[in-house]
């Protein structure tokens, strides 16, 4: 019973859309809006979050990164408090120290800037440089499919070397063969060893695209490194042995190299990859709920609409309230159709921004070159909130016709 007079009232409120089709339009595009604006940035936001665990995934998650100071939010090095200002810098001795831990598989000094790459006057836009060694991949992942890696001499001379991500390869090369032709990174040129192909994913640690490595000495020698936020050791650990049994190790070691006593306050600080996630959750938590703000307000407006077209159909309606009250329509019956009919019209506008949001999200995923998908759960949460506004906000126009008064509504022109 109850299931019938649901399908004759979603009946009726289609009914009603098709009359007033350009009303109806404008009165859903608010709900339409912010429905799609929740459901793109859900699926970019999650889209890129997996992008993370999947560096995360390729790294390992025990390594870790020893850096001169940490913080979840970029460190100005003109304004640094005093206890970070006297903190020494890495150094690459200390990462050749920690590299002899029985418990370290792997560890190298790393330096990250940033410059355009230009070639024949075709220039990217600016782009991650890092400074590692051969092997960049252990932490990294990914494939080196064309050329090598640097040499030792290279390494230790810092020559002027450089092997190119593909993507920012094919942008200034195109169809030439990159190999031995000399580019310029922020303005030094550097000859192409090697295309490196990245691991699918947007992001390499600390949390931030590379366009191109160079030997570690030739950023040391040739760019301006920001020692606070650009310059960290990157540790693995041996397999079977703990992030925190490693971190230990490394601990001791440096608090031995900077004769630090007990008591005294570390002068450095180890990243876990936990914290890298935690620091881009907090960020895109923010994000979000920013997104969430304006897409309320315009759920909001929408709802606000679907109040007014409802009045307004209430009033169009009036006689027809009062000839299904005269022929025995109880209030609740009126109330409960009016209700489903709000709820039909933020309905439909909840379908369509679901589907507009998802298809943006798409195009984004698609343009930042990631797998974004939308959680199940926020789709059903937002066709839940769509036909929740039409309830709310059509509960008074549905209250309003309930109340007529049967003999008004029949003498109404």
């Amino acid at each position: 019973m109850i299931r019938e007079r649901v399908r004759d009232n979603i009946a009726i409120a289609i009914d009603t859309l098709r009359v007033n089709k350009l009303r109806s339009a404008l009165t859903i595009l608010g709900v339409v809006i912010g429905v799609s604006t929740v459901m793109a940035m859900s699926a970019i936001v999650q889209g890129v979050r997996v992008q993370i665990i999947n560096a995360i995934e390729v790294a390992g998650p025990t390594t870790f990164y020893v850096m001169k100071y940490f913080s979840q939010s970029a460190v100005n090095p003109d304004r640094l408090p005093s206890s970070v200002r006297n903190r020494p810098d890495l150094t690459p001795q200390e990462a050749a120290r920690i590299a002899q831990l029985p418990d370290v598989s792997y560890a190298g000094i790393w330096a990250q800037t940033a410059g355009r790459l230009e070639y024949r006057g075709v220039r990217t836009q600016s782009m991650a440089i890092m400074g590692a060694d051969d092997h960049f991949t252990t932490i990294q992942g990914g494939d080196l499919i064309l050329g090598r890696w640097f040499t030792r001499a290279e390494l230790t001379s810092g020559d002027p070397v450089v092997v190119l991500d593909e993507t920012a390869a094919d942008r200034i090369f195109g169809r030439e063969a990159p190999l031995g032709k000399l580019v310029h990174l922020g303005g030094r040129p550097a000859t192409v060893i090697g295309i490196y192909q990245p691991p699918g994913n947007i992001f390499s640690p600390p949390g931030q695209t590379t366009g191109a490595i160079v030997p570690y000495r030739m950023t040391e020698r040739q760019f301006h490194i920001d020692k606070i936020n650009g310059l960290f050791i990157a540790v693995k650990p041996k397999s079977r042995i703990s992030s925190a049994d490693a971190q230990n190790a490394v601990t001791v070691l440096l608090r031995e190299m900077r004769q630090l006593h007990p008591g005294e306050d570390n002068t450095f600080d180890l990243v876990t990859q936990d914290e890298i996630l935690d620091t881009f959750n907090k960020f895109t938590s923010v994000f979000f709920l920013i997104m969430i703000v304006l897409s309320s307000v315009a759920l909001m407006v929408g709802g606000i609409g679907v109040m007014a077209i409802m009045m307004v159909s209430v009033t169009d309606r009036t006689k027809e309230i009062g000839i299904r009250k005269a022929i025995g329509a109880t209030n609740r019956e009126i109330l409960f159709q009016f209700l489903v009919e709000a709820a039909t019209l933020t309905g439909i506008g909840g379908a369509i921004g679901i589907a507009i949001g998802i298809a943006i999200g798409r195009l984004i995923s698609m343009a930042l070159h990631i797998q974004a998908s939308t959680p199940i759960e926020m789709t059903a949460t937002a066709v839940l909130i769509s036909i929740g506004i039409g309830i709310v906000f059509g509960l008074l126009p549905a209250r309003r016709a309930a109340r007529l008064d049967p003999i008004d509504a029949l003498r109404y022109e």
